[in-house]
């Protein structure tokens, strides 16, 4: 499967044409897009199950050919839509018909969606905007093929006012320093915070390792007067809360 030489094509319509067509989409191909395009303005993203909404990503990245079989093998390989989108660059273009317009193409919507979830969070008290929280967490790691450490900083109302990723790890393992952390608390005049980290292997049960972790940066916390509010692990279909576990 080709794609078009230019991502940012305004539409099918200025992209190269299949030979044999005389410069014209099949009917087919244009009537089948229209119909998702239409379902999908009338009903949203809930009317349409996930290898149509990746269609319609598709729909720009490869103007001119039927992306149903690239979106069903992209969803084999990788699970759901969030899968798909939240692939890693190389792991993508291991994929038949995958290339870098395709690649940008998903790359985008995933930016996009985290941003959008992260201007949910940002500045807005934590207690009030939890499930919004726990959404962004899962939006941003879910889907991560190593383990990455994160902790949110907020000031004296419990407002979040920085989200900082403090390392990358492996597939089971991230370094992380509980004196840096709580250091970058006081440069931010930060009062609280939270860590959050993923298990790529979707199962978000602590290890013995998350759990000392965790009782130290609560200790290094509390000797500067700050609150280690919770420690979320995010899997790939759930997350766990340390507090709510009784584990701080």
């Amino acid at each position: 499967m080709r794609e078009a030489p230019n991502l940012f094509d305004a539409d099918e319509a200025s992209a190269r044409a299949i030979p044999g067509q005389k410069g014209r989409m099949p009917s087919y191909i244009t009537d089948h897009r229209k119909r998702l395009r239409e379902r999908f303005m009338r009903g949203g993203a809930d009317a349409m199950p996930d290898y149509e909404m990746l269609e319609l990503v598709l729909f720009r990245a490869i103007p001119r050919q039927d992306v149903k079989p690239l979106a069903r093998r992209l969803l084999d390989r990788f699970g759901d839509f969030n899968g798909v989108i939240s692939a890693p660059a190389m792991r993508l273009r291991e994929q038949h018909g995958v290339g870098e317009a395709v690649v940008q193409e998903l790359k985008i919507v995933e930016a996009a969606a985290q941003r959008l979830a992260r201007a949910r969070v940002m500045q807005r008290h934590v207690v009030s905007s939890w499930g919004q929280l726990i959404d962004y967490c899962h939006t941003t790691m879910a889907h991560r093929e190593t383990e990455q450490f994160r902790v949110l900083y907020l000031d004296r109302k419990n407002v979040l006012i920085a989200d900082e990723a403090q390392g990358e790890g492996t597939v089971d393992h991230v370094p992380v320093y509980p004196r840096e952390v709580v250091k970058r608390a006081l440069e931010l005049n930060a009062s609280a915070l939270i860590l959050v980290h993923n298990h790529p292997s979707g199962d978000p049960t602590p290890s013995k390792e998350d759990i000392a972790m965790t009782q130290q940066v609560e200790a290094a916390a509390h000797a500067l007067s700050l609150t280690l509010h919770d420690h979320i692990i995010v899997g790939k279909s759930r997350e766990l809360s340390f507090r709510s576990e009784g584990l701080l």
